[in-house]
């Protein structure tokens, strides 16, 4: 795999974490178990995806856990982290297949329905992801 793949692949990982920080962040607080169901569907989905590592030999897939955890720590803005990943999808829309599609919104509607199901913010933002994936 070319480095600038490997770039790419970890950018990738990178920008699902402002997503997925996004959606939690929603309604202006993050719970322990939407981070938990965060960290599980990293587990259990997204280390399968493709056998692209870090810098450190790590699956890049943890990067989603890192940054989320990163944005989570120092209070960023939602909606900003929404917008960074809505630039990402739009400039390599290529890497973005039904599948990883499919992927991504069962994640994101997953944490949203962690903690007392999903809300009006949450929704919104879902909203707004579906409308993305179709264009």
């Amino acid at each position: 795999m070319m480095v600038t793949n490997k770039n790419i692949g970890k950018a990738f990982y990178q920008n699902l974490g402002k997503l997925f920080y996004a959606v939690a962040m929603a309604d202006h607080s993050v719970h322990i178990k939407e981070i938990d169901r965060l960290k599980e569907m990293v587990r259990e989905h997204w280390l399968e995806v493709d056998e692209v590592e870090d810098e450190y030999g790590t699956d890049a897939a943890f990067q989603i856990e890192t940054v989320f955890d990163w944005l989570l720590e120092y209070e960023k803005d939602a909606v900003e982290c929404y917008e960074d990943f809505e630039m990402f999808y739009t400039d390599h829309k290529i890497r973005f297949g039904d599948q990883i599609k499919y992927l991504i919104m069962a994640t994101a509607r997953s944490i949203a329905s962690a903690f007392s199901g999903r809300n009006k913010s949450e929704l919104i933002v879902l909203g707004r992801l579906e409308l993305l994936f179709k264009t």
